[in-house]
């Protein structure tokens, strides 16, 4: 079956390396590139290198090297096409059918990708030509330098219906019209698509260029205009800068998006590398998808005018489907009238900075959006926020963030618009000579604190453990989420740790089997502690079953994980909260106290839930 060479790379752009070799191999950061030990040969030290940004992995001992593709095929041991099936589906691709029109199709995108950019180096001469002093003088008042002009390859289309079509006249017409270079009238005639434009380059991931988008020097309409959708050139599964940005943005830990190719270009100018922007629409699925795999919050930073607002708030409502632990975004605001091209080149990059500072989570903008002007509003308009509150965080698939989603907003609107029963102060009873007000004893928060935490086994955990002792590879999967659990009960902090240390000892080495590891935890006196932790056990989740789909299984102890996570951090900040009122009997830290029990309450509800849908039937 052979598969075309557009579909491949859109494959290996959706999946990252790092996430497939990641299930087989502990990397660690490096710079911009993870390493670890080579799983393709024995060795202490790691010599094995992923590049996400260039998307392959190479060994420096052995020389194995690859891209994910090739990492399922030569280390897992799949064959070409069960591999290439099974990340479609974890990109959410459909494999194309095999046929020989698939393979006409990859042979037209590579002529089409000649075309664009022999198209591009003649734009860019023109620029720096005779025809180009007005486009260069509008580009010296916007600020932009020769060495910007050049890094980004900006060019002119000449204001004519046929200079590019005759510089490449020995290409076919239809391939043209194909690239989006050309245009066609009604009586057939062809006309150069872009004609006295400054043009901007786009190109793809792997910094080819794919099409065009033009801005008028001239009173003309429209004011930019973009490259025709076809088999080149799909605007929604594009963001212009991105093989420039990538690299930035993994090196800084941010990406930017921005609205427009000048917004980009004067960040730049500025020193601001990170920034990439949509092709003149809303953020797509794809374009999330693409920045989600820089960075795990892009900071989106539409223009301070009524448009750009409407832009950040349809773009939200895009993401919040998409939402996954972990990868969210942020939301700055520009100034009224301004847009990151003039707030750079009036303040600075200093200016711009103190914008993004200043962006706020996700669910804070929503939550702005749909609450502002409620506090004097009536009953009916604040059952009407609350229930499209309630519709955005429907839209979440992700269980756990929708949980946690909603559980955040029911809490906001409580605590601002309804009001709590009425409770009579607090007056504490005189004690000791008259007049002097009796304050009570504050006993020392370790004590206090440690009082709090015994509890009783959490079911949760001992399900996670029990799933340990039957698949012991998963700690090696997942060894850091459970190295920060803290068991309460003896024999599950005992086996924990015992398994968490077997699977440091053996480093880059197979992990050991359910039978291997019941007799290394026998060896070190754990039998009673295995006997009493699988007896408690009283989920009937996936991971702890023997047999069934290992799948489901991974991904339901990871489900697993994120809840005891979750909860432990609640339940945290729920035990301070409860020291702090019983030393200060204040109402405010009473309240603080109640709204942290709430949150709690509201997150073991969303628990129970997950426990109910998985447990054996």
């Amino acid at each position: 079956m052979s598969l075309s060479p557009a579909f491949l790379d859109e494959l290996r752009a959706r999946v990252s390396v790092s996430s497939v070799v990641g299930r087989r191999v502990k990397l660690v950061r490096a710079g911009r590139e993870m390493k670890g030990c080579c799983p393709f040969h024995n060795e202490k030290t790691p010599s094995f290198h992923v590049n996400d940004d260039k998307g392959f992995y190479h060994c420096f001992g052995c020389g194995a090297h690859g891209d994910v593709i090739r990492f399922m095929t030569d280390n897992m041991g799949m064959p070409f096409m069960e591999a290439v099936k099974q990340l479609a589906g974890e990109a959410g691709l459909e494999v194309p059918a095999a046929s020989p029109e698939a393979r006409e199709k990859a042979k037209v995108a590579d002529s089409l990708t000649e075309l664009t950019a022999r198209a591009a180096a003649w734009f860019q001469a023109q620029l720096a030509g005779d025809a180009g002093t007005t486009a260069r003088a509008y580009l010296d008042r916007r600020g932009v330098t020769p060495d910007i002009a050049k890094r980004f390859g900006l060019g002119l289309a000449l204001d004519s219906r046929t200079a590019l079509r005759s510089h490449l006249k020995d290409a076919e017409g239809q391939a043209l019209l194909e690239a989006g270079l050309i245009g066609t009238s009604e009586d057939g005639e062809t006309y150069d698509r872009f004609r006295g434009r400054l043009m901007f380059p786009i190109r793809d991931r792997r910094g080819r260029v794919v099409g065009f988008g033009g801005r008028a020097l001239g009173d003309v309409q429209p004011k930019y205009l973009n490259s025709a959708d076809g088999p080149l050139f799909d605007k929604g599964r594009l963001l212009y800068n991105l093989d420039l940005a990538g690299p930035a943005a993994r090196q800084s830990g941010r990406l930017i998006v921005v609205e427009g190719y000048m917004d980009v270009i004067g960040l730049a100018q500025a020193g601001i590398a990170e920034a990439v922007a949509p092709l003149g629409t809303a953020m797509t699925e794809t374009q999330l998808a693409l920045a989600w795999r820089l960075v795990d919050e892009p900071i989106l930073c539409f223009d301070g005018d009524g448009a750009g607002v409407r832009a950040a708030i349809r773009a939200a409502g895009r993401a919040l489907p998409l939402l996954q632990p972990g990868k969210s975004l942020r939301i700055a605001a520009l100034p009224a009238g301004q847009d990151p091209d003039d707030l750079c080149r009036s303040g600075g990059a200093a200016a711009f900075e103190a914008v993004l500072a200043a962006a706020v989570p996700l669910i804070d903008h929503i939550w702005t959006s749909e609450t502002a002007g409620l506090e004097l509003a009536t009953p009916e308009r604040r059952a009407q926020a609350r229930a499209r509150l309630r519709e955005a965080a429907a839209t979440i698939a992700d269980p756990d963030v929708r949980g946690l989603y909603q559980a955040e907003f029911n809490r906001r609107f409580d605590a601002a618009f309804l009001a709590g029963p009425t409770r009579a102060a607090w007056t504490p009873r005189p004690r000791g000579p008259a007049g002097q007000k009796w304050q009570p004893p504050i006993p020392g928060a370790s004590a206090a604190l440690k009082a709090l935490v015994v509890r009783a086994r959490d079911p949760l955990l001992t399900a996670v453990l029990a799933g340990l002792l039957l698949r012991p590879t998963l700690a090696d999967a997942h060894a850091d989420a459970l190295a920060g659990l803290q068991p309460g009960d003896a024999d599950e902090a005992a086996l924990l740790s015992a398994v968490l240390a077997a699977t440091s000892d053996r480093g880059g080495e197979q992990a050991l089997e359910s039978t291997a590891m019941a007799d290394h935890l026998r060896s070190m006196g754990l039998d009673g502690a295995m006997r009493r932790v699988c007896a408690a056990n009283a989920l009937g989740f996936s991971f702890a079953r023997a047999g069934g789909d290992e799948t489901a299984a991974q991904t339901d102890f990871a489900l697993a994980l994120r809840q005891i996570s979750a909860r432990a951090a609640l339940q945290e900040g729920l035990d301070e909260a409860t020291v702090q009122f019983q030393h200060s009997l204040d109402e405010t830290d009473f309240e603080v106290q109640q709204a942290l029990r709430r949150d709690l309450e509201s997150l073991d509800a969303a628990m129970m839930k997950l426990v109910e849908s998985r447990r054996a039937d």
